[in-house]
């Protein structure tokens, strides 16, 4: 909702897909999950984008907007039958998880889409942020069709989407060297740029970059950023993930450096951390610590950093959650909610 974004991109091939087809990082929780409220200082997107007037959209109040509210960023890695450690789903849990966020009123966007605040959603309803790491093949697997395999992660993902209108079947997507089992990429990336996917970046060897000289860091950033460039030419690869939520020594390099001929520059670079991340508008934004959730059942070993105990708390405390206002030029929450908004957007602030 609010200026300043352009509106977000949709993904209309995603979506008529959708109806056609129904090495975990090994990265530790931080040893206490964060209390809801203001997290982490950054910057967003100044863009004017198109969209509804506030003089044409539901008053803020009625529709509970919060949008300087918490947002989950989940993250997932492999997708198997039988677990073997908590950074493992099962495709059904994957499911019924993806069923619970559209049932709750989330719609996906993409990393970039919310660290630069271009979160254009109906009033009423909750940004999520679905993150795939490593590029396992149990996300995305093309059969001889051209279309991703049954059972595979995106593939249950556009048939919910199928199934709950406004559920946009998106995601961002970090890769490795040989994504998703192939030799380059060279099919799969493709396919999800073409569909609405953001593909990200994970470091070409999956490098420890808190281990890591200077010189190395930008090295291996710079070196996963031409692998995902080789299948995707002149693609701008905008967000990173930290191989195993480890952050470089300098943070600013996580952002932005250039080695062996190749400059990157992120809008957003994501830890593990064990709790949703803020609100791109909120005053402590950090667009270079974005925390965010594991999936996990209610469950078993280190459930409280989980999913399904996250999803538990924000049902539980609305107030804590972002809500859209439906409005594009707005930013609307309410006043005495403890969050603040960046200064930045003083102009488009609406407090109520």
């Amino acid at each position: 909702m609010k200026s300043p974004r352009p509106r977000t991109r949709r993904a209309p091939s995603a979506i008529a897909l959708a109806a056609a087809v129904c090495c975990a990082c090994g990265a530790q929780p931080a040893a206490d999950a964060p209390a809801p409220g203001p997290p982490p200082d950054g910057t967003a997107s100044s863009a004017q984008p198109a969209g509804r007037s506030a003089s044409a959209a539901p008053d803020a109040a009625a529709v509970g907007a919060n949008e300087l509210g918490q947002v989950p960023v989940l993250m997932y890695h492999r997708f198997v039958a039988e677990p073997t450690s908590v950074y493992d789903r099962t495709p059904d849990a994957f499911r019924a998880e993806l069923e619970r966020l559209a049932n709750e009123g989330y719609v996906p966007v993409t990393a970039t889409e919310y660290a630069t605040g271009r979160i254009d959603i109906p009033a009423g309803r909750h940004p999520v942020v679905l993150t795939f790491d490593d590029g396992d093949p149990t996300q995305l697997t093309l059969g001889p069709d051209g279309r991703p395999a049954a059972g595979s992660a995106i593939a249950i993902l556009l048939d919910v989407a199928s199934r709950h209108p406004g559920f946009r079947p998106v995601a961002s997507v970090y890769v490795n060297a040989a994504p998703f089992g192939t030799s380059d990429g060279a099919g799969v990336l493709p396919w999800l740029r073409d569909n609405g996917f953001e593909v990200g970046n994970h470091t070409r060897q999956h490098t420890n970059l808190s281990a890591a000289g200077d010189t190395e860091v930008q090295q291996a950033i710079a070196a996963g950023q031409r692998e995902i460039q080789a299948a995707l030419p002149g693609y701008a690869v905008q967000s990173l993930a930290l191989p195993f939520g480890a952050r470089p020594t300098d943070g600013s390099l996580a952002l932005r450096g250039a080695a062996d001929g190749t400059s990157y520059e992120h809008t957003c670079v994501l830890l593990v951390g064990a709790g949703p991340a803020p609100s791109p508008y909120a005053a402590d934004f950090d667009p270079a610590s974005v925390p965010r959730i594991r999936s996990q059942d209610a469950s078993g070993d280190e459930a409280k950093y989980g999913s399904t105990t996250w999803l538990d708390h924000l049902a539980a405390n609305p107030a804590t959650r972002y809500t859209s206002d439906g409005v594009a030029d707005r930013i609307a929450y309410p006043s005495g909610g403890g969050v603040q908004p960046a200064q930045r957007f003083a102009d488009r602030v609406f407090a109520y």
